[in-house]
């Protein structure tokens, strides 16, 4: 690639260092994260539903054991398949990402090293969703279908395992932001010593 063309492709990009004015990856991260968690916790309180059932009757809440492990399986379904654009669309911002290589984050890694293990993390988590997803088809219509507790304690232990997980690298991808300022165009434009005042221009009103 010519420094022409390099320079050209440098010109597209806005001042977030990506060719649109907000990053994708995050909300797709959040939307992945919440259907996991409502998930496994549906699933959790499904698991117990005969020690919970007393309190539901009690508040007058209309629910049945079978609806949260309906609920269950599909958002797991739902964070699998998320997970693909999440995972596809971190690469790509990835891959454009420029961190300063003089600073280094709360957990004395560089810029390119929290880039480098929060990638690989997140083919980890792509890995485990897709995995959790079959494991409970498996639980829904073979192994357990004839049960009711429709998931093995395993299965919410594993899924409590991935929690920890997406924190810790929930936490990596906050230090490529907050700390390396990686696609925060105040930040970057900071860095250049420009105004701030041209955000009013580049970002959508109301953001």
């Amino acid at each position: 690639m010519t420094a022409a063309v390099i320079d050209q492709l440098a010109h597209q990009m806005g001042p977030n260092g990506l060719p649109y004015a907000l990053p994708i990856h995050p909300n797709l991260v959040h939307l992945t994260l919440g259907l996991f968690i409502v998930a496994i916790s549906f699933d959790i309180v499904g698991a117990l539903f005969p020690l919970e059932k007393r309190v539901f009757k009690f508040l007058a809440i209309p629910a049945s054991r079978s609806n949260f492990f309906d609920v269950g399986w599909f958002n797991i379904v739902a964070a699998a398949i998320v997970t693909f654009p999440t995972v596809a669309t971190g690469f790509y911002e990835i891959l454009l990402a420029q961190p300063p290589s003089d600073e280094v984050s709360a957990w004395g890694l560089g810029g390119l090293e929290t880039m480098l293990w929060h990638g690989v993390g997140g083919v980890v988590l792509l890995t485990l969703m897709v995995g959790m997803a079959i494991w409970r088809g498996f639980q829904r219509y073979l192994w357990r279908q004839d049960r009711a507790r429709q998931v093995q304690w395993s299965y919410l232990l594993t899924g409590l395992g991935v929690f920890a997980l997406m924190f810790a690298h929930g936490t990596l991808g906050a230090h490529l932001a907050g700390e390396f300022g990686v696609h925060i165009s105040a930040d970057m434009l900071l860095r250049a010593g420009e105004d701030l005042t041209t955000l009013n221009v580049i970002l959508p009103q109301g953001f």
